[in-house]
């Protein structure tokens, strides 16, 4: 039941995030002035027929942020009471104590008239948000549970014997890399979107009809370096699925991810081209922030289960605690 929940508050986040790409690419960040009332109504109260233009837009996102705020408060309350891992009970405080700096951030980015600074804090901060949903949402699950906790392991690769896959140093390596790069990707994205450089090259593929931009400002260069830098990703994620595909095709806890990131890697480089051709029509470049938060999210899935046997060891640490615990208080309990 918990996970299902867990799952539900990462698929809110991920919504928040379109939501919040709306705002960005139809300009509609001022188009309620007062925080955190709306036009002087309380958020909830706020009549349906006046959300109208930008309106619609921020005060939605405004609404979703709330709610996934009041999910996530519930999420670390049901992990502080039913969770014996405490890795995962912090990772909820965590979730907690970002996404209330998240909603402070929102209501200075409005009451400071949209500083590129805490605009583009605010934008990251929301993909981390992000991930630390749907670890919780991932840690939580059975196949987690009985694949990362339980004594047995999975076969092995090119046997049928059973016994603990071994630990792959380099899909640790390449994957935890992928995942930092995609991260630093998006925040040059952010970057981009809120200084106004999203159309500071015009063309796609070339730029200015040219492989290298033939003048510089600092708009271009910011666009310049988010387009070299889904290179070095897109290089990134190829060398990390071609690892898992190569090496641990018989794995289907990491061969689904790393196909499933193949798939947004061309979705991605497709939204981003048509942002461009479009000139930043609203839909294809809201759709082009919430995926790169997608593949985001699925390489650090992916990197996660790379690192399995650690956080088996942490799970049979936790439980072996919470029944030693339980034996003292029941000796305890004897001797009273």
């Amino acid at each position: 039941m918990f996970h299902l929940y867990a799952v539900l508050v990462a698929a809110f986040t991920g919504i928040l995030i379109f939501a919040g790409g709306l705002v960005t690419s139809t300009e509609s960040g001022l188009s309620v002035p007062d925080w955190p009332n709306t036009y002087g109504y309380f958020m909830f109260f706020f009549p349906l027929e006046k959300m109208v233009g930008g309106i619609r837009y921020e005060h939605t996102h405004r609404l979703i942020a709330s709610t996934v705020g009041f999910l996530i408060l519930v999420l670390a309350a049901w992990l502080w009471r039913a969770e014996t891992r405490r890795w995962v009970r912090r990772l909820g405080y965590l979730a907690l104590a970002a996404v209330i700096t998240q909603g402070i951030l929102g209501g200075i980015t409005v009451l400071w008239y949209l500083p590129d600074p805490i605009s583009i804090a605010h934008a990251s901060l929301a993909q981390i948000v992000f991930c630390l949903t749907m670890t919780i949402a991932l840690v939580t699950s059975p196949g987690w549970k009985r694949a990362y906790e339980a004594q047995e392991g999975t076969p092995l690769r090119r046997s049928g014997r059973q016994g603990p896959a071994p630990d792959d140093l380099m899909l640790q390596r390449v994957a935890a890399v992928t995942t930092g790069l995609i991260y630093l990707q998006i925040v040059v994205g952010a970057t981009m979107r809120h200084t106004g450089a999203g159309l500071a090259i015009p063309d796609f593929p070339l730029m200015f009809g040219q492989l290298i931009p033939p003048h510089w400002d600092s708009k271009i260069a910011i666009h310049f370096a988010h387009r070299a830098g889904a290179l070095i990703v897109s290089l990134a994620i190829l060398a990390t699925t071609g690892h898992v595909l190569y090496h641990h095709r018989s794995r289907s806890e990491l061969r689904r991810p790393a196909l499933l990131l193949l798939a947004l890697l061309a979705t991605q480089v497709t939204l981003g081209a048509l942002t461009v051709l479009s000139k930043k029509e609203f839909i294809i470049n809201s759709l082009h922030v919430v995926t790169g938060a997608s593949v985001l999210v699925t390489s650090l899935v992916l990197t996660l289960r790379a690192h399995r046997a650690r956080f088996a060891a942490d799970g049979r640490g936790a439980d072996a605690s919470a029944s030693a615990d339980t034996r003292i208080g029941r000796l305890a309990g004897d001797h009273a």
